[in-house]
Parts: structure tokens; C-alpha cells; sequence
């Protein structure tokens, strides 16, 4: 399987929650088809069919790579003074 960027996935998570407050706050036929779409998207990108299952799969791949970050920064950080 291919493995979205967590950047590309973090934009797509954010517009959908930017998405769905605007929507609860204010119903609008235009932001709803736009709500789908990045759904839609969202499930493309995580390869699945509903989009509670895209998200649960995004935040793992954003954790997952957010742990990657912390382990390869302290890399860097050997220090010689013990």
C-alpha cells in the first residue's frame, strides 16, 4: 500500500474538521458538497470506504510519524559532557 505524506494528510484532516464546525454551525449546500469531497478524499488517501475509518487511519499514520520525528531529532543530540 502507499503511504500518504502526513502533511498532504494533515491538511485533509484539517479541512474536514474545518469543514464539519462550519457545517454544524451553519448549514450551507455548497460547504456540504465540499465537506464531501474532502471526505471522499480523505478515504482515497487512506484507502478506505467510510470516513470514520480514513480519520482513525490518519491520526495513526500521524502518530506513527510524529514518533519517527522524535526518535531521528535526539539523534543529533549525543552530547560529550556526561
Amino acid at each position: 500500500m502507499i503511504v500518504p505524506d502526513p502533511k498532504a494528510v494533515r491538511r485533509q484532516l484539517t479541512r474536514y474538521a474545518s469543514l464539519r464546525i462550519a457545517q454544524a454551525e451553519h448549514a450551507v449546500p455548497a460547504r456540504a458538497r465540499e465537506l464531501e469531497d474532502v471526505s471522499y478524499t480523505l478515504c482515497v488517501m487512506m484507502g478506505t470506504t467510510s470516513v470514520r475509518d480514513a480519520i482513525a487511519r490518519a491520526d495513526a499514520l500521524l502518530a506513527e510519524d510524529q514518533l519517527k520525528e522524535k526518535e531521528t531529532d535526539g539523534e543529533g543530540d549525543l552530547s560529550l559532557v556526561g
